[in-house]
């Protein structure tokens, strides 16, 4: 499995000004990537993981984000279990700062694609709204596709439940280097999680010293490397919590060796304990 940051090329679809892009199907394939072109992406899935620059979370249900230009990310349906569905729309990156500047009207719209270079991610009603017209436009022909994503925009521009992920944008090879490293971190936590945190492992894979790995993950990410890897449990423990797995189950099956550690660890990074988000999130 590649973990390369790879740089994506992108065409405008044929008599369009912007590339229309549904469901790839890339839930096998880790594809941590970037482009010029600034992306419109709407998910629907069980669950599935947003991780854009250096934002990593996990969705449920759906996501609606809006990722700026040269912002690396992860293929939102990457690891997806069940069914998932997706629109993404993507667009050059001079297509409101030059082609629109004069326009008055599009005011709002070239503030927020201002917003947009360090990522946004909008939820409720928002979410709710976009994600439906976004579904529809693969129904409609060029110019009521232009029309309605410029609707979406003006929707986006307004809304008040945007939220900054405060994403980096590839601006030099230093950075690029810093957001290739951050994947290998990623997938190395992806694939042992379950093993005891082990820091000395974890530096030596990236050819750094415990010293150097622990302020590079520390300035990257905000967070100690234990407080990432349980982060990263915490996340995959909300999955089986949701699948009605047991307590007990959940804490050892998402890496933990102790069931109050568990229980202290999730309160501490959702706000509720294990078993209240269960009950919250549990469908009768």
């Amino acid at each position: 499995m590649s973990m390369k940051l790879k740089l994506e090329q992108i065409q405008p679809d044929s008599e369009s000004s912007f590339r229309l892009l549904l469901t790839p199907q890339l839930n096998e394939v880790f594809y941590w990537h970037f482009h010029p072109e600034i992306e419109l992406v709407y998910v629907e899935a069980e669950q599935g993981i947003r991780h854009i620059g250096d934002h990593v979370s996990t969705y449920y249900g759906s996501d609606l984000a809006l990722i700026g230009s040269n912002i690396p990310h992860l293929n939102f349906d990457y690891g997806a279990k069940t069914r998932v569905e997706t629109v993404v729309i993507q667009f050059p990156p001079d297509y409101f700062q030059v082609r629109m500047a004069q326009v008055p009207e599009m005011g709002e719209v070239q503030a927020l694609m201002e917003r947009a270079n360090s990522g946004l991610a909008f939820d409720g009603e928002t979410k709710r709204l976009v994600g439906e017209r976004m579904k529809l436009i693969p129904t409609l022909n060029h110019f009521d596709q232009f029309i309605e994503l410029l609707q979406i925009f003006q929707i986006l521009a307004s809304s008040e439940s945007a939220v900054s992920l405060r994403a980096r944008p590839i601006a030099s090879q230093q950075v690029l280097k810093q957001q290739e490293r951050m994947a290998r971190v990623y997938q190395y936590v992806e694939k042992h999680f379950l093993d005891k945190i082990n820091t000395a492992q974890i530096a030596d894979e990236l050819s750094l010293s415990v010293p150097a790995f622990c302020r590079y993950i520390k300035k990257t990410t905000k967070l100690t490397y234990t407080d990432f890897v349980n982060q990263y449990r915490i996340n995959y423990s909300k999955q089986l919590l949701l699948q009605d797995t047991s307590i007990t189950a959940c804490c050892y099956e998402s890496g933990f060796e102790n069931l109050s550690y568990f229980n202290r660890v999730f309160k501490k990074q959702e706000g509720i304990s294990p078993s209240a988000y269960q009950k919250i999130h549990r469908i009768s």
